[in-house]
């Protein structure tokens, strides 16, 4: 079968899937620009989705890719993350090769975005799948005539067996900014992190690859224009707070983000880009 792409309906929203070769899969919300699924060729499910996830429109869908922008977290005045991962991206190219499936979705400023964020912009995700990597690249430009500051991510949920049992190597003489430590800065000492409890670090200026352990699901993670790797777990108590995630769903994510914590200075009429590649190991 050649690679193809379809428009389908996912949960009850417009989604497009693409497929690739030797049955490889993913499925992108055009909601949000979302990667829902990525299903590798030896047909397991790369990606956490909260079998607890809204997909109307009124919350992020909780799981898949969602992309952060032009705010990661709370570092601002807007919502959590941004907004537009619950705006409507429209498609603005899609193609196939012998060996890929390759989409963009773009989302525009209009009167809504403009009144809780002056500034125009147009933001892109283009997601290409091969037969053993993914790879998502957000293009962000400034439209208008001055230059503005933004922070984002793509806020990647990995699908694990047991959280518990993974390590994560490539970040190891990392400083991180620990958000459940209030924000305190500490050296990474190790060479694996091992999640044993409720983890939001964000660790800055990395350069190198990172490995994620984790039996047969396991990945290489690899970020380019994105300064800060963003690790992320609820665990127990967390988890139970959050109503669009199941009570044990915290044992079978870890999110491993590429973002950008601190303000990236975009002058008018330029574009940055930042990418994540994840890839089978």
């Amino acid at each position: 079968m050649k690679p193809s792409i379809e428009d389908i309906e996912f949960h009850g929203i417009a989604a497009l899937r693409l497929n690739g070769p030797r049955g490889v899969s993913a499925i992108v919300s055009k909601q949000g620009a979302q990667l829902l699924s990525w299903v590798t060729a030896d047909g397991r499910e790369r990606l956490f989705l909260s079998d607890k996830a809204v997909f109307d429109g009124s919350v992020a869908i909780r799981g898949g890719v969602p992309v952060c922008f032009p705010q990661f977290s709370s570092l601002g005045d807007l919502p959590k993350h941004g907004f537009v991962r619950t705006r409507p991206w429209t498609v603005s190219a899609q193609r196939t090769g012998d060996d890929y499936a390759l989409v963009t979705l773009e989302c525009t400023d209009d009167e809504t975005t403009r009144s809780l964020w002056p500034h125009s912009f147009v933001a892109e995700l283009t997601v290409m799948l091969e037969t053993d990597r993914i790879d998502l690249e957000l293009a962000v430009t400034n439209t208008g005539g001055a230059p503005f500051e933004f922070t984002g991510a793509l806020h990647s949920y990995l699908r694990v067996v047991q959280v518990e049992d993974v390590t994560l190597e490539g970040l190891h003489g990392h400083d991180y900014q620990d958000a459940v430590e209030e924000g305190r800065i500490v050296r990474e000492t190790g060479t694996e992190l091992i999640i044993e409890k409720e983890m939001d670090r964000a660790y800055h200026d990395v350069r190198r690859p990172q490995y994620l352990k984790a039996g047969n699901l396991s990945l290489g993670i690899q970020a380019q224009g994105f300064p800060d790797v963003v690790v992320w777990n609820p665990w127990v108590d967390r988890c139970a707070e959050l109503k669009d995630m199941p009570a044990d769903g915290w044992r079978h994510m870890l999110c491993v983000e590429a973002a950008a914590t601190r303000p990236v200075s975009l002058p008018a009429g330029e574009e940055w880009y930042g990418r994540q590649t994840l890839v089978v190991v």
